[in-house]
């Protein structure tokens, strides 16, 4: 027998693609279209319909980057439409669509003529039923346009002025296509999805399975009986011969799929937060709208932000998601305010994310998310687990790690195992997809590929276009009936993210166990791209921090007013802004910008904040009093109190040496070369040099930043390899300030002026350096470095909660992957009774590296990346003046690190007052650090403190209220249910906690 199959399959094609995809439509006639463009940003429905409007026709361009266009489109449906068998009447409206992916390009939202939402237009769904306008044959109504520009351009990675407005200029991006009222033929539109099913899963069947061969041959058949000339009295036909290669049931052991509705709606990235909104409105109108006619359909949302964002600006459509949510069809997942980064939130950010999103989703909707869903952020930190176990949740999704690009994890359903023990339990979509089209190949990569056969069998797919919205359409919905019992194929049911979890946990009694960080070897970049984004981040944690322990002081102390709903908002913005395309420095400009101005209005409401409670607490008075919200004592003031600081002993020395300065606070003794280099770093208590023989610290150096692709989002390993060493100076100088001494130097980074300011104060067991960048590079990185004689053959890195420890070595891929890595305020090496601490004020990326010297000593390299110029998707990033400060403590411990990381975040105020302010607990125990501070959500006045072990050792400790407390518990993120995993003995007013490596605790003191 003669082998055809590929001019059958040839032919498949064409017949589709000629064929049956133009007879979906029997007849269609042109509906009258008018227009009118908005002159600024986006307006509301009703502003819109009062408008006056002018006649457009096909083919007119419209739309500069970023505009909005308002259509107005009537008609009337001719006499006999849609009453036949198998028809129904569309509007089909297709705005100038691209072939590429939908919400990358030009999208719209019908309405009707008297506002209700009725679904998306967008590529791939541009249909509106006319049973949405609830009219027989009169059609008025209306679309928002949006004409998003495609800043991907199919990710060439190439720069584009486009992502901003003020440079996108004014030329129009599209141009209207047809737009008309259509009478669909459902027997063909079931042949296409018949053909489709089937097509798709014969192309990945082996091509000996007899299998493969009765598919192609019905769909041969099909093509025999259904005439070109005539489709639509043929479909009927076509779809008798698939019906019998359709009903043939799964395997046994096939595999088993669960389908849950799905829309990754980037809450800003290649667009801005306020078109976020929008395209947020679309995708759940469409949601709804499958809703309507898919009983069995289920949706998952994952961003609480996103939802409220619905009920501000389109509150009819989030009541018909609150409807639907309480069927249990529109489904909260995540318990997140946003699918954030993991990786450089601090510690209490990372929980509030958690809190706000679970509260509100309980509040909304009744439901209680127990999944984390995080499908596309950049990594995950080893702090994750116990923190989301904290605030009731047992399960995680993400699905980026497929994008690694070297190693591949071993399990695809596992337990993900914390650094303090806390597991959950995990997923890994097989299909490496969150965007699935329910398509064959996706469905038999997902068999194929799932690593645990043989001790479990079911994973999930969520399908729905996504990133920038769309999700599912019927055509999914049809492909997963098709396949919801077919052999060849994986078993396909439509459900929620919960059923998928606990099927999967049900039959996989004991997956295996994955320790520590989720590292993705990918997007390193992410650690440092933005530096004033991630600058504002760091500060406004730090903020938050210090106004809710004053606030709260003051409520306690003096009966003042707490800002329970100005922190929340603020909590909330900062959040928002931790979104896993923002913080990470992954956006066009436009979002940059406002993240630079949402930062600058959340410091300034926060320091009037801060400012009004100190004053309450100090009081009238002339006594020179130092508000310390570390949670160390500093100059003598308690942690988290007020009280005169004690002064240094002696002033700092200076004296020159070969045309640089020694300086000397005997504590410390720092010698700094005529170039601004450091040549040695002593500390008295232990004598040691921490710089390495021949080597320097506060070395700065410049490399070329051209990754292979994603250029905001990687650094390659290769950047290594073309580096200028900055050690030239133009100028080395010193200052005097009262005790302290500053050297100043003055050097240039490619054509980019920096100034340094190496400052040793009186008494202070670091030296801290500040640095002052005009950075006007392209495609550069710029680090700063410190060569240290310490034998270290791994670093500790501070990550929330703690802190995580990573080779120094390369012995395997998985370390060599680990080039690039993020520590939050401080960074550790060190050997058996020594080590030294660099901390930070906004700088994550970091690289520690090790050589042996002839000598056989060992040198440990530890460099913070400070900038970067990628040139997309935003061409001038990170052009301008940056301010860092580093601060570098030698002979320190890990006590000494977490201590110095506070004292470079969160700065003492000065104030005149009556006098010291107690703070309002007390910790009888360095190792147990106050993260937090803060009067309880519920509006009750108890007084609530987080605190963490910090060192890694298991840690007992007394935490006192000092103020009239009746009962103290251990409750849960929330402040609500107690917590039974921690070790505690409680008293009226205290408690004494024995705490494991790591762990995190919620005291609630309920007050007088």
């Amino acid at each position: 027998m003669h082998d055809d199959r590929l001019l059958t399959e040839a032919r498949l094609t064409r017949f589709v693609q000629d064929t049956l995809l133009p007879a979906r439509y029997a007849r269609t006639v042109p509906l009258a279209a008018e227009a009118w463009d908005a002159p600024g940003e986006p307006v509301s429905f009703t502003e819109a319909a009062g408008q006056t409007y002018a006649p457009v026709a096909e083919g007119d361009p419209w739309g500069a980057a970023w505009a909005t266009r308002w259509l107005r489109l009537t008609g009337t449906v001719p006499e006999g439409w849609g009453e036949a068998e198998a028809r129904s009447v569309e509007l089909l409206v297709d705005l100038g669509f691209t072939g590429e992916w939908p919400g990358f390009q030009c999208e719209g939202l019908a309405y009707s003529g008297t506002g209700r939402i009725l679904k998306a237009v967008s590529p791939r769904n541009r249909h509106v039923p006319l049973k949405l306008l609830g009219a027989e044959r009169d059609v008025l109504f209306y679309v928002e346009a949006a004409a998003n520009p495609d800043i991907a351009q199919d990710f060439s990675f190439a720069p584009t002025p486009l992502g901003e407005r003020s440079t996108a200029g004014p030329a129009p991006l599209y141009r209207l296509g047809p737009i008309v009222i259509a009478e669909l033929d459902e027997h063909v539109q079931g042949l296409i999805q018949d053909v489709v099913a089937l097509s798709g899963l014969m192309q990945e069947l082996p091509e000996d399975q007899p299998r493969r061969y009765n598919i192609l041959a019905a769909l041969e058949r099909m093509m025999d009986r259904v005439d070109p000339d005539d489709v639509a009295a043929h479909a009927a036909a076509g779809r008798q011969e698939l019906a019998e290669v359709l009903a043939r049931p799964a395997n046994a052991s096939a595999h088993r799929i669960v389908a849950t509705g799905h829309a990754h709606i980037d809450s800003a990235w290649l667009w801005p937060v306020r078109e976020t909104i929008r395209k947020c409105a679309r995708t759940f109108a469409n949601v709804l709208q499958l809703m309507e006619e898919r009983p069995d359909f289920v949706f998952a949302c994952s961003s609480a932000q996103q939802l409220l964002w619905m009920k501000e600006h389109y509150p009819e459509l989030f009541g018909r998601i609150k409807e639907r949510a309480g069927q249990g069809r529109f489904v909260p997942v995540g318990g997140m305010w946003v699918e954030s980064d993991t990786n450089m939130p601090g510690g209490e950010a990372m929980a509030r994310q958690f809190v706000e999103g679970k509260t509100f989703f309980q509040e909304e909707f009744g439901v209680d998310c127990r999944e984390a869903w995080l499908p596309d952020s950049f990594g995950y930190s080893a702090a994750l687990p116990q923190i989301a176990r904290s605030a009731g949740i047992g399960w995680f999704l993400t699905q980026k790690l497929s994008w690694n690009q070297v190693n591949r994890l071993p399990s695809h359903t596992f337990l993900w195992e914390g650094i303090d023990g806390s597991r959950l339990f995990t997923h890994f979509p097989p299909a490496d997809t969150y965007n699935a089209e329910m398509t064959g190949a996706e469905l038999a990569k997902a068999e194929r590929s799932y690593r645990d056969h043989g001790r479990g069998n079911v994973s999930l797919l969520p399908f729905g276009y996504g990133d920038g919205g769309g999700g599912p359409t019927r055509e999914m919905i049809a492909a997963a009936e098709r396949t919801a019992d077919l052999e060849g194929s994986p078993k396909v049911r439509l459900g929620s993210p919960r059923s998928f979890f606990e099927e999967a946990e049900a039959e996989y009694a004991a997956p295996a166990v994955w320790v520590g960080e989720l590292y993705l070897e990918l997007h390193r970049g992410t650690y440092t791209s933005q530096a004033r984004t991630k600058q504002g981040n760091r500060r406004s944690e730090h903020l938050l921090r210090e106004a809710e322990l004053w606030a709260a002081t003051a409520a306690v102390r003096t009966g003042a007013s707490y800002p329970a709903e100005a922190l929340q908002r603020l909590w909330r913005l900062v959040l928002l802004q931790q979104f896993h395309d923002i913080l990470p420095g992954s956006a066009i400009a436009w979002v940059h910008r406002d993240a630079e101005r949402n930062y600058a209005a959340i410091g300034r409401e926060l320091e009037e904040l801060i400012g009004s409670a100190q004053s309450v607490l100090a009081g009238e008075g002339t006594a020179d009093l130092v508000f310390n919200a570390a949670p160390h004592e500093r100059a003598g003031v308690p942690a988290l109190g007020a009280a005169p600081a004690s002064a240094a002993e002696a002033p700092v020395e200076v004296s020159e040496h070969d045309g640089g300065y020694i300086l000397d606070n005997g504590i410390l003794r720092v010698r700094i070369t005529a170039d601004g280099l450091i040549d040695s770093l002593i500390d008295y208590a232990s004598g040691r040099d921490a710089i390495a023989p021949g080597e320097f610290g506060n070395v700065l150096e410049l490399f070329r930043d051209t990754p292979i692709a994603w250029d905001a989002w990687d650094i390659d390993e290769f950047y290594r390899r073309n580096v200028t060493v900055l050690g030239e100076a133009r100028s080395v100088t010193l200052e005097r300030g009262g005790w302290d001494a500053v050297v100043v130097v003055e050097r240039l980074a490619g054509g980019s002026p920096v100034t340094q300011r190496l400052e040793l104060a009186a008494g202070a067991d670091a030296l801290t350096i500040h640095t002052s960048v005009d950075w006007q590079e392209k495609r550069k990185l710029l680090k700063l470095g410190f060569a240290l004689d310490v034998h270290a053959d791994r670093s500790a890195s501070e990550t929330q909660f703690g802190h995580v420890f990573r080779p120094t070595h390369v012995n395997t891929s998985w370390e060599w992957a680990k080039f690039e890595i993020c520590a939050h305020r401080w960074i550790h090496v060190g050997e058996p009774g020594y080590g030294v601490a660099i901390a930070n004020d906004s700088t994550y990326g970091h690289d520690v590296t090790r050589a042996v010297r002839p000598g056989r000593g060992t040198t440990t390299k530890v460099r913070l990346s400070l900038l970067r110029s990628p040139t997309f998707p935003d061409p001038a990033a990170d052009r301008g003046v940056h301010e860092f400060t580093v601060s570098v403590r030698p002979g320190s411990g890990i006590a000494g690190a977490v201590e110095e990381g506070y004292r470079t975040n969160v700065a003492p105020r000065r104030r005149r007052g009556s006098g010291p302010v107690e703070p309002l607990v007390s910790v009888f125990n360095p190792a147990l650090v106050v993260e937090a501070v803060k009067l309880a959500a519920d509006g009750s006045g108890d007084v609530v403190v987080r605190l963490y072990e910090s060192l890694g050792e298991r840690s007992t400790g007394i935490v006192k209220a000092n103020f009239d407390a009746v009962e103290v518990a251990a409750v849960d993120l929330l402040e609500r249910e107690p917590d039974p995993a921690v070790d505690l003995v409680p008293g009226t007013d205290s408690a004494e906690l024995t705490l494991r490596p790591f762990q995190l605790v919620t005291l609630r003191f309920r007050r007088v």
